[in-house]
């Protein structure tokens, strides 16, 4: 089938009427680089996050330990399967009646498209809480932060996002193939009722409300260390407030980018139905832009951090030619310090005592 001839009935999947042409191999060139790039990057994640874990194993590290472990594993699964089906579909010229008789591809699809894309925001939110709560309440964290909440709290995110994924197969409203005829998603065109527009609805509203609560607990979380550091009279830990600002800022602004057009879009098609405006080649764009968060998830949550950072000092004191800050305030873990000063500030009489004993701690 060309993509410019009309449409056809395939099981209880409909082709769109209007067509998206994409040139074939300029569609699987990307397809590979994305999916390529997505697994190397999270691998290398990955092995990093299991080397730290192995080497540090303190109450106020392991929960971010293992919900970024979460989150990059989600992100390397997403890459394995959506890409291993782009790519198939890419090399069957898009023929979806001849592999797809009984819609189970693209509902596998569609499925993975929802829960791969919904999981990660989810994760990164509740990783957003976790730090609030870390740097914010210290003791409640050290005390009820335990590894085994921290599995049953990722456990309860990926059930959730599994059942958001299911829940159109399970009200027998199939997923539909889209006008590119490369990817399976909700009914974006030819909108029939109020239920087609509440899985949109719902897919948008629950991407943006997880991106809020990350933005709204990094802005705390930031305002809180900026607080303790303009506080605190001693000089260590300020290269460790500068680290923890930077990744917040860093999953702010990656994920808002990649993210908000997508989920924008979805929700501007399922409150227009079919007078949206949304051109098929809109929503390609934003389902590639929203592709690039899992592919720099694990360069922002995870290689962003104190050896690069430390690298990128001293390559810009070295331009700069100024001192600011000597460079064994890296030896402490970025967490543990946060923590560590945000109990002093929340302590006013024995700021003294404490003060000196992360002088020493430093120190040794």
């Amino acid at each position: 089938m060309n993509s410019s001839k009309p449409s056809a009935l395939l099981g209880t999947g409909v082709f769109s009427n209007t067509t998206c042409p994409t040139e074939k191999k300029i569609s699987v060139f990307f397809s590979v680089i994305f999916m390529t790039v997505g697994i190397l990057s999270n691998s290398l994640a990955i092995a990093i996050l299991m080397k730290a874990y192995q080497r540090f194993r303190q109450k106020s590290k392991a929960s971010f330990l293992l919900f970024a472990s979460g989150l990059v594993i989600t992100d390397l699964l997403g890459h394995l399967i959506n890409g291993t089906i782009a790519v198939f579909v890419y090399a069957s010229d898009k023929d979806w009646i001849r592999f797809n008789q009984s819609n189970v591809l693209c509902s596998v699809f569609g499925i993975c498209m929802v829960f791969f894309g919904l999981c990660p925001l989810f994760l990164g939110s509740v990783m957003a809480v976790e730090r609030c709560i870390g740097v914010t309440k210290p003791i409640f964290h050290s005390t009820k932060m335990t590894s085994k909440h921290v599995k049953i709290m990722l456990t309860m995110v990926c059930l959730f996002a599994i059942f958001i994924a299911l829940l159109p197969i399970l009200q027998l409203r199939p997923y539909q193939i889209q006008a590119s005829r490369t990817w399976c998603f909700y009914k974006t065109e030819h909108i029939e009722d109020w239920e087609d527009r509440f899985y949109l609805l719902l897919f948008s509203c629950l991407g943006l409300l997880a991106l809020g609560i990350s933005f709204l607990c990094n802005a705390v979380t930031g305002i809180t260390l900026l607080r303790v550091k303009f506080k605190s009279q001693h000089r260590q830990g300020r290269s460790h407030h500068f680290e923890m600002i930077i990744q917040l800022l860093a999953i702010m602004c990656v994920s808002c980018i990649c993210w908000s057009p997508f989920l924008v879009t979805m929700a501007n098609i399922g409150i227009n139905e079919n007078h949206s405006q949304e051109s098929c080649e809109t929503i390609l764009f934003a389902l590639r832009m929203a592709t690039w968060n899992q592919i720099l998830d694990p360069w922002v949550y995870i290689l962003l951090r104190k050896a690069v950072l430390k690298k990128l000092y001293k390559i810009a004191r070295r331009f700069c030619g100024v001192h600011f800050i000597n460079l064994h305030t890296w030896e402490l873990s970025s967490i543990k310090n946060s923590l560590k000063v945000a109990a002093v500030s929340d302590s006013p009489s024995s700021s003294k005592k404490t003060n000196q004993q992360l002088l020493s701690s430093a120190v040794q």
